[in-house]
């Protein structure tokens, strides 16, 4: 009997399909310079940062996703295993962007380890992820400030 409820249960929740927004994790407002909010969810645990955007076949224009760590550090990021371009801001503890790589490439599953790791060099706290081009688009640039 607790078997075959472990198995309904199991089922009941493999067979859940993600929001219409594609959200999976907790999200937060960010909002930019210019006024414009995006919805970004939160990456906290070393799991959820480690997966990332990975495998999204999309990313709306108003969304991305914010990792928040515990200390600022150098943290490079790589493409491995994203599907879709993104531009990938780096912040240090005041919300301050050091780095935007804009455009960034995605990097398919066969390239594997040889894929490349992109900025790092400046410590960061913080690093939000977006569509590719919304930098551009809402006119960021190194020393602005984000709020969220």
């Amino acid at each position: 009997m607790r078997a075959a409820l472990l198995i309904t249960l199991c089922l009941a929740v493999s067979c859940e399909s993600p929001p219409p927004d594609d959200t999976r994790l907790p999200t937060v407002p960010v909002t930019l310079p210019n006024g414009k909010t995006i919805r970004a969810e939160l990456a906290t645990s070393p799991a959820d940062q480690q997966r990332g955007l990975m495998f999204r076949p999309r990313l709306a224009a108003d969304r991305g996703m914010l990792f928040v760590f515990t200390q600022p550090a150098a943290r490079p990021f790589w493409m491995f295993q994203t599907l879709i371009p993104l531009d990938i801001l780096w912040l240090d503890s005041n919300r301050t962007i050091v780095f935007i790589s804009a455009n960034t490439p995605p990097c398919p599953p066969e390239k594997g380890e040889s894929c490349p790791n992109y900025g790092g060099a400046q410590p960061a706290q913080y690093v939000l992820e977006l569509a590719a081009g919304a930098a551009a688009a809402n006119g960021l640039k190194v020393g602005d400030v984000l709020q969220f």
